[in-house]
Formats: structure tokens, C-alpha cells, sequence
């Protein structure tokens, strides 16, 4: 395969990348809407089960791209 598929599979991981990564920080922020206690009433197994799960998932996701991990952002791009 020439130079100019490696470009394109480049440039379609960035493309991708930045659009799920937002959507996941954006859907992250929505589930965290969920831990204000005047709105919703949730015990502390419910709430651990629930970060246990994005925690594995996460940990799962650092290890496919070997830990190349950063602070907490708001908004990302490549």
C-alpha cells in the first residue's frame, strides 16, 4: 500500500477520534448530572457499580493504546 493509504487511514482515526471522544466527554457529563442528590435519590452501591464499570471500560481503553494517558480535558482534539 502506498504512503498516500497510510495518510488516509491517518486521517480518518483523527476524524473519528474527535468526534467520539467529544460525544463521550459530553455523555460523561451527562451521566455525572446524574450524582446530584436534589434530583435523584441513588444509593452508594448504585453510584460505585456505576464508576466500576466506566473504570474497567476505561482501563480497558488505556491498555489498548498502552497508557498514553493525560489530565481531564474538556473538549479534545488530535
Amino acid at each position: 500500500m502506498s504512503g498516500n493509504g497510510t495518510r488516509d487511514k491517518s486521517e480518518k482515526f483523527v476524524e473519528l477520534a474527535n468526534k467520539r471522544v467529544n460525544k463521550t466527554l459530553r455523555e460523561l457529563r451527562l451521566l455525572g448530572n446524574l450524582a446530584n442528590k436534589r434530583n435523584y435519590e441513588y444509593s452508594d452501591d448504585q453510584a460505585k457499580k456505576i464508576i466500576k464499570a466506566l473504570q474497567g471500560q476505561l482501563d480497558s481503553l488505556r491498555a489498548s493504546f498502552l497508557d498514553s494517558s493525560g489530565p481531564g480535558q474538556d473538549s479534545f482534539r488530535l
